[in-house]
C-alpha cells in the first residue's frame, strides 16, 4: 500500500479523505490544512491525523493528494516533488499554463508521477462508450449547474467547461487549429456562463456551454461521427448510441430506415450500452496508485491536465 496524504479539507478534500481510506491500495497517513479550527474538527469527529505543516505531511506520505484551492496547486505541487513524492492534483492542474509546464519539468528531473483529477473521464457512462467514440467530427457538450457559491473565484471555463475540455481532448486525435468563445458576468466577478467552438486542424468541430446560474443541472455530450451518433449524459450516467447501417436484404418490417437524396438506404440501430455504476473518485485515485505501482503513464496524465488548461485559457482570453 501506498502511504497518501491529503492537502486540503475542502468539501472535495474531505470526500478524497474518506475514500483514501476505504482504499485497498493506499494507507491514508493524514492531512494538513491551513484553516487551524476546521481541521482540528473534521480530526476530531472522523480520527483523521492532522499534521501541523505541509512540509511535515510531505514528509511523512509517498503521494501527497492536492486538494486545495486552485492558486496554491502550484506551490504545493512543487514542494512535493522536489522532496520526491508523487502528486494526485485536483483539476484544474494549477492556476496558469507556464505553472503546469513547471510542473511538468519538475516531475520529470525527479521521476515522479503525477495525475490530474478529471474525474468525468472515470464516470461509468463515458468509459461504457469512450472506446466506440471514433473520430468524431461534431462535438457538443452542455454543462449546467445551479448556482453555488464555491467556485465562484474562478471562471465557469475552469470550473466546469474545462471537465468537457478534456473529454474532447481525450477523443480527438488532432491538434486545436482556432478557438472562439464569449462569457458573461451575471453574479460573480468572473463570468458566469460561457459558449466556445473548437476547431481542430483534422475538421472536427466541437461547441461547448456551461454556465453555473442555470436553472437545472445538466452534463451532457453528444459525439457526431461517420455513420454514428454518440450521446453520454454524465449526471444522470447513462450513454446512448445510435448506428446507421446499410439496409439489410430483408429488413425487419418495423425497422427504421432513412434514404438520402442520392437514393443511398439506411437502416438506424439503438443501443443502449451497459454502464457499471462506480464510485469515480476512487477509481480515478487507485488507477494512480497503479500507475505509480507498474511505472505507467497515469489515465490523466501532467501533460493532459496541461493541455486542458491551455486550451481553457485560450477560450478565457477570448472575453
Amino acid at each position: 500500500m501506498l502511504k497518501a496524504g491529503v492537502l486540503g479539507a475542502g468539501h472535495l478534500g474531505k470526500i478524497h479523505l474518506r475514500l483514501l481510506q476505504q482504499s485497498e491500495k493506499y494507507e491514508l497517513v493524514g492531512f494538513y490544512d491551513p484553516f487551524t479550527e476546521n481541521a482540528q474538527k473534521i480530526a476530531d469527529e472522523l480520527g483523521y491525523k492532522l499534521f501541523d505543516s505541509v512540509e511535515a505531511l510531505i514528509d511523512a506520505v509517498e503521494v501527497v493528494d492536492i486538494v486545495t484551492p486552485t492558486l496554491s496547486h502550484f506551490d504545493c505541487a512543487k514542494q512535493a516533488i522536489e522532496k520526491g513524492k508523487h502528486i494526485f492534483i485536483e483539476k484544474p492542474i494549477t492556476n496558469t499554463v507556464l505553472e503546469a509546464e513547471a510542473i511538468r519539468t519538475l516531475a520529470s528531473q525527479y521521476h515522479v508521477r503525477g495525475q490530474v483529477g478529471h474525474v468525468e473521464r472515470f464516470n461509468p457512462a463515458f468509459m461504457a462508450v469512450k472506446d466506440l467514440i471514433d473520430s468524431p467530427m461534431f462535438i457538443e457538450t452542455h454543462r449546467l449547474a445551479e448556482f453555488n457559491p464555491r467556485g465562484t473565484d474562478v471562471p465557469v471555463v475552469l470550473d466546469l467547461m474545462i471537465h468537457d475540455i478534456d473529454i474532447i481532448l481525450s477523443v480527438v486525435d488532432s491538434k486545436v487549429k482556432s478557438v472562439h468563445a464569449s462569457g458573461v458576468s451575471v453574479i460573480s466577478e468572473t463570468p458566469d456562463i460561457a459558449n466556445a467552438r473548437i476547431e481542430f486542424e483534422n475538421g472536427c468541430v466541437a461547441n461547448l456551454t456551461a454556465s453555473r446560474i442555470s436553472m437545472k443541472n445538466m452534463r451532457k455530450s453528444r459525439f457526431f461521427q461517420k455513420d454514428a451518433y454518440i450521446s453520454v449524459n454524465f449526471l444522470e450516467k447513462q450513454s446512448e448510441i445510435v448506428r446507421m447501417k446499410d439496409v439489410p436484404e430483408k429488413p425487419d418490417e418495423f425497422a427504421m430506415i432513412l434514404q438520402n437524396a442520392e437514393g443511398v438506404k439506411k437502416q438506424i440501430y439503438y443501443d443502449n450500452p451497459e454502464v457499471v455504476a462506480n464510485n469515480a473518485i476512487l477509481d480515478e485515485l487507485d488507477s494512480f496508485a497503479d500507475a505509480i505501482k507498474n511505472n505507467t503513464t497515469p489515465i490523466v496524465s501532467l501533460r493532459q491536465g496541461t493541455e486542458a488548461l491551455r486550451v481553457a485559457h485560450q477560450i478565457i482570453d477570448c472575453f
